[in-house]
């Protein structure tokens, strides 16, 4: 009813030849203990460069910790908990698919790098990266604020909605994976970690400004 169709897969390699072959709008990782091992199927879609762009929605059973942070760490790119309100997905997936039809969205610069909040892509000198949202939020936050230290408290409250319980763990592993892919494209030692205070973004980050898709800056409002 929503415009979306769908195709099953029932083992490992027949997801990842069905993702390849298809390239589908996402991919859902049904994980349940009798299923397909979602955190394998997971790291195997983001190794391989033809699968790693369809974004992975994983989801998890309530207070599944260890579940969720292994999806974290193979590099899903958001965990819906059960019981899942169909509404909440198909939002997530609208908004994926918009994102990548969508043509002139705007950018925020600081320095080289460039950020483009509608599809959570992050560019620098050519090379390009894609976080989660959750990533992303963290990433602006820290560089709207660059220079003051947040808690893992209060990035919860930046990037996660109130409705959902996040462990501080799975703070660091969103940060330790912004991380990666930020060096990925040459930007190192960025984000750090101040002791009893949390993360903070260097203050040697220019100012976050929005440009209009020329790359030019957008006038006020």
């Amino acid at each position: 009813m929503d415009g979306f169709g769908s195709e099953l897969a029932c083992s490992l390699e027949g997801a990842l030849q069905l993702v390849a072959k298809k390239m589908p709008a996402a991919v859902i990782l049904d994980c349940r203990a009798d299923g397909i091992p979602a955190p394998r199927l997971c790291t195997r879609l983001k190794q391989d460069k033809i699968t790693r762009p369809a974004p992975v929605v994983a989801l998890v059973a309530p207070q599944a910790d260890d579940k969720h942070i292994a999806l974290l760490q193979a590099g899903a790119d958001v965990t819906f908990v059960r019981p899942l309100v169909p509404a909440r997905l198909l939002a997530y997936l609208r908004k994926r698919v918009c994102s990548a039809d969508r043509s002139g969205e705007y950018a925020l610069a600081f320095d080289d790098i460039e950020m483009r909040p509608d599809s959570y892509r992050v560019r620098r000198r050519g090379q390009e990266i894609q976080l989660s949202s959750i990533e992303f939020h963290i990433l602006r936050h820290l560089v709207d604020h660059r220079g003051q230290a947040f808690s893992r408290e209060a990035l919860i409250g930046v990037a996660w909605p109130t409705t959902i319980h996040v462990s501080l763990r799975t703070v660091d592993v969103h940060v330790s994976r912004m991380r990666k892919a930020l060096r990925r494209i040459g930007c190192h030692a960025l984000s750090r970690t101040i002791r009893s205070e949390g993360y903070s973004f260097g203050d040697e980050v220019g100012s976050c400004n929005a440009l209009e898709p020329n790359g030019m800056p957008r006038p006020p409002n």
